[in-house]
């Protein structure tokens, strides 16, 4: 049957932001039996921005699987996967006009309206990926998209998670579903996309390690080399984020003409969605002991939820000459909160905040000289909550190297499980009126595979809003367990990141990849912890064997990162807070991989922590009390087919 490349010309903007690239069209690829080259199966973002499917076997591939498959560099995991991770490197959102749910450590793998990409293929495409999981279980995740014209294109995807661990009470199961739906007109006039997502994850939580056997894990304790035999501080706890969203994204051009030399094109645009999401903590039997006293002691259920919709209108204007201009009106109507009223001693605390905004936005893209130049930004002009935001950036292509620039303002209100939180357990029931949080962000990067890769944000923080330890004490005042409190601080805080990647090709066959993070932050309190160093080294061979039908790549990967007080997990909100007490890092860690690619599948085998083998040092930890995973052998494969 023979294979054609749908043609289809485009505007800038459309599926990428250079005007010169375009797909190829039916005469260029209309051979019976030839197949369309593979730079032909496009990935399209939410700002459309287009990058093609990439079937290549790379150090970035193997630094790219796993369970988020994203490079985890400034991530620390926890032992077992789908789990959360703790940050080694700060990243800020400066980008949002409203407040959040919360819950933010179990949203790592939540799909947001940005991580959902379009797709544009010649024929049906499939992506499957599987990786075996901790002690019992594994992932999976497949995708399938198709252009049923070539107008139309669809696809859905699934990505399902369950993973026993190897301590008690660990165990994790999710569920992500995907689809996907874009439409351009034959004439190129009207542009339609959509997609819907539902997402669950479920995590039972054990509070890390209980304090006598704490000691006998950082003791080495032969007793404890079974995991399964280490207690727990919660053996009856779980925690769930659900949500569901529908998004819609269309508009038509009412003005436009296009030449070999010269275009313009005026549209009207519309975007909407709702989602409907909650974050629940569940426990059978209250553990004050932990956790702190509770309301009731058995059955205890915090269910808190997020119900918001926005919908958005406006119009684009793209000039060969004069640039892409964008400016919308947007009603954004939010619902967050539970079901009851909370009566104590500190006051009455409400059960819902309920309110919309009314907010304006504009985008502006243009090359000025030899200077690509982008802005964009948002402002509450009326509504509940004040926020604003404006982001710009400037970038240059020089012959070795593109260096971009950009400077970023954002105020917004905090997540709302800072300003209203109910709780079976007492200590986590609060309300409060919190100022908004100023961010101001310089950024520089530089994009060299001849010199280095290098990235530098320098971000002060104004009335920064963080959730702190609160130790919980017995009759003896004695600590027996932790929960956090929400804080909002009067100081300034400055934060300096200097990130810098560089791998070398050497002896035809080698290489070696190097990844330093260095970090300083400014505070008058330990609030922003991180390490001051992060470090991750590769060296690795890379060759094709047996009549080049295989690619090998095998090698070593070491990561350090210096001691730091380390940020504490809270399973009840599901949220790191900051806690100066326990200072933990230090340790290395070590993998040994071997990697192959047959045709356009890459088989992928590790040995992870491989150093625990050769030492008896168990001073490892993801968070205070939340040990690293032990020695463990994974392995999995990323196969496309191309139909």
């Amino acid at each position: 049957m023979p294979l054609f490349l749908f043609s289809q010309e485009r505007l800038r903007n459309e599926l990428t932001t250079d005007p010169d690239q375009r797909l190829q069209t039916n005469k260029e690829v209309n051979v019976e039996g030839e197949k369309p080259p593979i730079t032909d199966y496009l990935i399209i973002s939410q700002k459309r921005d287009t990058t093609h499917v990439d079937t290549t076997l790379t150090i970035a591939k193997d630094f790219k699987f796993n369970y988020l498959r994203r490079d985890d560099f400034e991530l620390m995991p926890f032992h077992n996967v789908g789990q959360p991770y703790n940050q080694l490197g700060k990243s800020f959102d400066l980008e949002l006009l409203s407040p959040r749910l919360g819950a933010r450590a179990r949203h790592q793998n939540y799909y947001e309206i940005n991580d959902v990409m379009d797709y544009y293929v010649p024929t049906p495409l499939s992506d499957l990926y599987f990786k075996t999981a901790v002690n019992q279980g594994q992932q999976l995740e497949a995708l399938f998209t198709t252009n049923l014209s070539p107008q139309f294109n669809f696809s859905i995807s699934y990505k399902g998670v369950r993973s026993a661990g190897d301590y008690v009470n660990t165990l994790t199961s999710s569920g992500n579903f995907k689809f996907t739906s874009n439409y351009t007109s034959k004439n190129n006039r009207y542009r339609l996309r959509l997609h819907t997502v539902f997402q669950d994850h479920l995590n039972q939580e054990n509070g890390g390690i209980e304090a006598t056997s704490l000691q006998g894990f950082i003791d080495d304790d032969e007793n404890f080399d079974n995991r399964g035999r280490i207690e727990p501080n919660l053996t009856d706890a779980e925690s769930i984020l659900d949500g569901r969203r529908f998004y819609i994204d269309h508009d038509y051009e009412i003005i436009g003409d296009k030449d070999s030399t010269t275009y313009y094109s005026g549209r009207v645009y519309n975007k909407a969605y709702y989602e409907d999401k909650f974050y629940e903590f569940n426990q059978s039997t209250a553990d004050e002991a932990f956790l702190g006293e509770a309301f009731i002691s058995s059955g205890l259920r915090d269910k808190t939820n997020l119900e918001e919709g926005m919908i958005e209108a406006g119009v684009s204007y793209d000039h060969h000459i004069l640039g892409f201009y964008k400016a919308g009106i947007a009603r954004h109507k939010y619902n967050y909160g539970y079901d009851r009223v909370i009566n104590q001693a500190g006051g009455v605390i409400t059960n819902r905040l309920i309110g919309e905004l009314y907010q304006f936005k504009a985008q502006f893209e243009k090359r000025i000289g030899k200077f690509d130049v982008t802005a964009n930004g948002g402002v509450n002009v009326a509504g509940d909550l004040d926020g604003q935001f404006l982001n710009g950036q400037a970038s240059y292509d020089f012959k070795d190297m593109s260096v971009t620039a950009g400077l970023a303002i954002s105020s917004r209100a905090p997540d709302f499980n800072y300003l209203l939180h109910q709780s079976d357990y007492i200590n986590y029931n609060w309300q409060n009126n919190f100022n908004n949080i100023e961010k101001q962000e310089l950024s520089f990067k530089l994009d060299s595979e001849r010199f280095l890769n290098a990235e530098v944000t320098f971000t002060t923080i104004q009335d920064h809003v963080y959730f702190a330890q609160s130790l919980v004490l017995d009759t003896n005042n004695e600590i027996t367990g932790y929960n956090s409190t929400p804080v909002q601080t009067s100081d300034d805080i400055t934060y300096l990141k200097v990130k810098l990647n560089k791998d070398i090709k050497f002896l035809k066959y080698f290489g070696w990849d190097n990844t330093v993070m260095y970090q300083n932050v400014t505070q008058s309190e330990d609030i922003l912890n991180v390490p001051d160093f992060t470090a991750r080294t590769t060296v690795y061979y890379k060759n094709r064997l047996f009549k080049k039908a295989l690619l090998l790549q095998t090698g070593i990967t070491a990561k350090y990162f210096t001691e730091y007080f380390m940020d504490g997990y809270d399973p009840v909100l599901g949220e790191f807070y900051s806690q100066n007490t326990d200072e933990l890092g230090g340790f290395p860690l070590i993998d040994l991989f071997v990697n192959a690619k047959i045709r356009q599948t890459r088989i992928f085998f590790k040995l992870e922590h491989a150093n625990r083998i050769f030492s008896s040092n168990t001073d490892y930890f993801s968070a205070p009390r939340n040990p690293y995973r032990d020695f463990t052998i994974r392995f999995g494969l990323v196969w496309n087919f191309f139909l």
